[in-house]
């Protein structure tokens, strides 16, 4: 690659970088320095921002409730959409294209649309506020996506593999976990990253569903706002462990999500 084209990529992943930078910069700072004046590294040198965090039980909960409904709804969704994807790859039925457009329509719908909705019934049944009541939420969108994701992994697999196994005496849950899931590890990898990805960034859905037990992180920000102003350092805190999860998931699956952009699904 020659100069003139790495100069302006380093540039535009330099300008993508200090953001990141000044949150972590402002994470390390009193509220006195930040407000103070501009400063490119930190003057006093402080954790008390991260300590608040890991000793507060209202901030350190609201990580905990994140994970754990995110957690939840990583599996339901890969659950469901294993199967249905299966189905859309395998077999040819009435309506099979309409319904698989179907789905994406759900998918392309913003949030808001559905917040009623799932604030009536959650508070009718008894699970506003609980972490069951997000991920079945968010599985409204990451169900589609994790189908259309895994329909394109599962496409790319031979035929001949199913009938190989049923004539070798395969019953169809043992071929479908032990052969056929194997083939399609990097599908899987790659849809549970994005389920992740959403159901972690969303807040819409998240904050209106829930109140006390099951708030996530990001409405537990929301509390620096105080009569006395923002608490810049500890909410620069928070926001630096908030991106944490997300760079670790990346992290483990980059070789799925690039094997997925390679085959043109993702």
């Amino acid at each position: 690659m020659s100069k003139r084209k790495v100069i302006p990529l380093l540039i535009y992943i330099l300008f993508l970088l200090v953001p990141i930078y000044w949150l972590l910069n402002m994470s390390f700072k009193s509220n006195t320095e930040i407000l103070g004046g501009l400063t490119l590294f930190p003057q006093d040198f402080t954790l008390a921002n991260y300590k608040v965090i890991f000793t507060d039980p209202s901030w350190y909960t609201g990580y905990l409730n994140s994970l754990y409904y995110v957690s939840l709804n990583t599996v339901i969704s890969l659950s469901v959409a294993l199967p249905a994807a299966y189905a859309f790859s395998r077999y040819r039925f009435l309506g099979d294209k309409h319904l698989f457009f179907w789905l994406l329509t759900n998918r392309m719908a913003p949030p808001a649309v559905f917040l009623l909705p799932f604030f009536q019934l959650y508070s009718s049944i008894g699970l506003f506020d609980t972490h069951i009541a997000v991920a079945l939420a968010h599985c409204l969108f990451n169900v589609p996506l994790a189908v259309w994701i895994l329909e394109g992994f599962m496409s790319g697999v031979p035929k001949e593999i199913d009938e190989t196994a049923y004539i070798d005496g395969y019953s169809f849950p043992k071929f479908f976990v032990k052969i056929f899931i194997p083939l399609i590890g990097s599908g899987i990898g790659v849809t549970a990253f994005f389920c992740f990805m959403f159901s972690w960034v969303e807040l819409l859905l998240a904050r209106t569903l829930t109140s006390v037990n099951a708030k996530p992180i990001a409405a537990v920000m929301t509390r620096t706002v105080s009569a006395s102003g923002i608490d810049w350092g500890v909410l620069a805190a928070a926001g630096v462990l908030t991106i944490l999860p997300g760079m670790l998931v990346i992290w483990f699956v980059r070789n799925h999500v690039a094997k997925g952009f390679a085959l043109g699904r993702v």
